[in-house]
């Protein structure tokens, strides 16, 4: 993968000591690009950037050049795209954030990156009722928005869901990672990262491989799933669960904040239910809540929001099996055959049919939850 000269500068500005996220986006605020930083003298550095003399002196003498070209044949090996913050393939939503990262690195297809973007997020220990609340979401925006992708941070739990809700529902998903490319943490959702890009998505980090791996860089990756996103839903979270300061930071950026309201008495709920409760988010219960906080139903691109499609009749058999689930609750193949009075030979034929008609999904551990109800 070819890299230009102007990489190598916005990648040797990472490789300075002291200079930092700020004090790299301060310098390229004032001077337009790395090139122009790196051809600034030591008087403009300390003059009008207001660095101090040896962050100057740095910059000057090109340190971290070295480094930088390391890093770009890393990136060529391993076949990441560079994009640096000046770059046209750089998110526009991403670079209107403060704080943003002047280097992303990328695996997998950036275009995934500025298409319409909704982050998902919520606790490591979902519940059934999260599943599902993932579910039926990215089902409902899959079916009406164009040219979207879901955005979360590749952890268990609510993460993964909203991946795999993606995956299910055919629409590209991107994975922000607090780890240098192309590792995968954790190492357990190798495989859901495969799958994410082997269907147009996209894995992203700010993280470059001679960064020192200490896993305290979540907070800062929680940023960039919130400013990849016009939106962000909190599909269900604890009352200090790490997704709250991704709602903050969406806050912050003046992004939509989106919760799903639980029970009181779940603890699994209780962060959501104080986001709405606190005003600094917005209830929603369905994909057209969303829709409408987004104001994607409005502007110029709203003729291009598809309409919800009918779904094929069902079969008076497929029809009994659909009537034994719970509205909410995800069986397994014995509760069914047990519940619908099916032997399971005839049970699994029915299930295929009810999948490829879009009514249920296959959770792990062989459980069947109902998505949707049938049209009559």
């Amino acid at each position: 993968m070819e890299q230009n000269d102007t990489h190598v500068e916005a990648v040797a500005l990472q490789m300075i000591p002291g200079i930092g996220i700020k004090g790299a986006v301060h310098l390229l605020e004032l001077f337009g690009d790395a090139r122009s930083i790196f051809a600034a003298s030591v008087d403009e550095l300390v003059g009008r950037a207001e660095l101090r003399p040896d962050l100057a002196r740095a910059i000057v003498q090109r340190k971290g050049f070295s480094q930088a070209e390391k890093e770009l044949r890393y990136c060529e090996r391993n076949g990441l795209a560079v994009i640096a913050s000046t770059d046209p393939a750089y998110p526009p939503l991403l670079r209107e954030i403060p704080d943003y990262p002047p280097v992303l690195y990328v695996l997998g297809d950036p275009a995934a990156l500025t298409r319409r973007c909704l982050s998902m997020v919520g606790t490591r220990k979902a519940t059934d009722y999260g599943q599902v609340v993932c579910s039926r979401l990215v089902e409902g925006l899959a079916e009406r928005v164009p040219d979207l992708c879901i955005v979360s941070g590749l952890a268990f739990g609510i993460d993964a869901a909203a991946h795999r809700a993606a995956l299910a529902a055919g629409i590209p998903t991107v994975g922000v990672l607090a780890n240098a490319l192309p590792d995968v943490t954790p190492a357990q959702h190798t495989a859901l990262a495969r799958d994410l890009l082997a269907h147009g998505g996209a894995l992203v980090s700010e993280t470059h491989s001679q960064m020192p791996q200490k896993g305290t860089g979540y907070l800062a990756r929680n940023r960039i799933i919130a400013g990849l996103s016009a939106g962000c839903v909190v599909a269900e979270s604890p009352e200090n669960g790490g997704s709250l300061h991704t709602a903050a930071c969406a806050d912050d950026y003046h992004r939509v904040v989106m919760a799903v309201p639980g029970r009181i008495t779940d603890p699994a709920s209780h962060g959501t239910n104080h986001l709405i409760y606190s005003h600094k988010a917005q209830l929603i219960q369905s994909a057209g809540d969303i829709i409408r906080e987004l104001l994607w139903d409005i502007g110029p691109d709203a003729a291009a929001l598809r309409p919800q499609t009918l779904p094929e009749p069902l079969t008076p058999e497929e029809r009994q099996l659909l009537n034994a689930f719970p509205d909410a609750d995800p069986l397994s193949v014995e509760e069914l055959a047990r519940t619908a009075g099916i032997d399971t030979g005839a049970l699994t034929a029915l299930l295929i049919g009810l999948e490829l008609s879009g009514t249920v999904r296959q959770l792990p551990g062989n459980r069947y939850l109902k998505l949707r109800q049938p049209c009559d």
